[in-house]
């Protein structure tokens, strides 16, 4: 069974705590609608289990097939800068059916994001090796899809839908 390459780390998108119970990886793509559809159970996984599941969720965009999604991976990335980047992931998943560049400005705006600091990261090299860092991580765990999904360090093969039951075993 694939692991986790590397191991949660200090870059990565946290929410929890470093001793939950249970430690959730998904590597998405903003702009995937079964990525859009597992959001949802995230947000309730989260609601279920409290303290006892940490999240974390890195960036691997299928730019071939998704127009918008190395742009939205940046704006997410551009908005954590000024520590938004969970506002600006939900609320990417939140408009996703509308995913546009300048629905990713009105989103920064609507955050109260600093604009021309969020644009000029937006274009800035750094972010770029930072989702291209999250998306090698996922080729050398194993990934080939979106959403894929990691617990404990151990790949998660079943159907996304499938989580709030797993997890609760």
């Amino acid at each position: 069974m694939p692991t986790l390459i590397p191991p949660v780390n200090a870059t990565d998108h946290v929410l929890g705590k470093p001793d939950a119970a249970i430690e959730l990886v998904e590597y998405g793509d903003f702009q995937c609608t079964f990525c859009g559809e597992a959001f949802f159970i995230i947000k309730q996984l989260r609601e279920q289990l409290g303290t006892r599941l940490r999240f974390v969720f890195r960036n691997f965009p299928l730019s071939e097939a998704h127009e918008y999604a190395m742009d939205a991976a940046l704006a997410a990335e551009a908005a954590s800068r000024q520590n938004q980047f969970w506002e600006m992931h939900d609320a990417i998943y939140a408009r996703q059916s509308d995913l546009t560049e300048g629905l990713l400005l009105q989103l920064a705006t609507s955050l109260g994001l600093d604009l021309r600091q969020f644009r000029e990261d937006m274009e800035s090299p750094k972010l770029l090796s930072r989702v291209e860092a999250d998306f090698e991580s996922g080729v050398r765990s194993g990934v080939n899809g979106t959403p894929t999904f990691y617990v404990n360090g151990k790949r998660y093969n079943g159907d996304y839908r499938e989580l709030p039951s797993f997890l609760d075993k």
